[in-house]
C-alpha cells in the first residue's frame, strides 16, 4: 500500500508515536510549512512542504515547495488534496494535536472529507486513531483504553474484545457515545452497519 508520512503544526511527535507511525514504512515524507522546524529537531528530511508558508522563515533548499495560497482549506487539507492526488493510499499523520482544539476539531473534520480517498492513521502523545465506516479489526493490549467516538452517528451492529459490549445499537455525538471502554483481548473486532466512527487506541 503506498504510504505518506504527513506531519502537522500540532505538538511534536514523542518517541512512541514516532516509532508506531514509522512501522508503516512511509515512502514519502510530507510537512506543512509549521512542522518544519520540528523535523529538523527530529532529524528527518521532508520530501515536500505544502502550505501558505506563513510559518515558514527561510524556504529550505533542495526541498520540494508546494505553495497554496488558498485562505479556504488549511494546510492539513492542503497537504492530503497534495497527497490524494498523487495516488497515496495511507497516509499517518504526526503534530495533529496539541495547541489550540479548534485546529484538532479542523483535523477530525478534513479526515472525514478524505475518508473516502485516503486511509488515515494519526498518531499523538497518547494514542492512535482512525476512522471507520465498516467492519475493522485491530491489535492491541488487554487493560489499554479504547474509545469509540460517532462522527456523527454511528450503527454497531457487534463488537468483541471490549469490556463494554455493543450489540444493534447507537451511538451519537448528541446523545451517547462510547468513550473510555477497556480492551480484553489483542484482537478488537467492530462491526459498523452504518454512519461513522473514530477509534481512539491508548499506547
Amino acid at each position: 500500500m503506498k504510504t505518506a508520512a504527513l506531519f502537522l503544526n500540532g505538538d511534536p511527535p514523542n518517541e512512541h508515536a514516532l516509532n508506531h507511525a514509522l512501522e508503516y514504512n512511509p515512502e514519502f515524507h510530507l510537512c506543512t510549512d509549521g512542522a518544519y522546524y520540528y523535523m529538523e529537531d527530529l532529524k528527518i528530511s521532508p520530501d515536500a512542504i505544502i502550505g501558505d508558508m506563513d510559518s515558514l522563515h527561510d524556504i529550505p533548499k533542495n526541498t520540494a515547495v508546494h505553495f497554496i495560497e488558498d485562505q479556504n482549506t488549511t494546510d492539513f487539507e492542503k497537504a492530503l488534496g497534495f497527497l490524494a492526488q498523487n495516488e497515496f493510499e495511507r497516509v499517518v499523520v504526526l503534530g495533529s494535536t496539541g495547541g489550540q482544539n479548534d485546529h484538532f476539531l479542523g483535523n477530525l473534520n478534513a479526515a472525514y472529507k478524505f475518508r473516502q480517498s485516503l486511509g488515515l492513521i494519526f498518531f499523538d502523545q497518547s494514542q492512535r486513531f482512525f476512522l471507520i465506516e465498516k467492519d475493522t479489526e485491530f491489535t492491541t493490549q488487554p487493560g489499554k483504553i479504547v474509545s469509540l467516538f460517532p462522527f456523527p452517528s454511528a450503527r454497531i451492529q457487534a463488537l468483541e474484545g471490549l469490556h463494554y459490549g455493543l450489540n444493534n445499537e447507537t451511538l451519537d455525538l448528541l446523545d451517547r457515545v462510547g468513550t473510555r471502554n477497556v480492551a480484553e483481548a489483542e484482537q478488537v473486532k467492530i462491526s459498523v452497519s452504518q454512519g461513522a466512527l473514530w477509534i481512539f487506541v491508548a499506547y
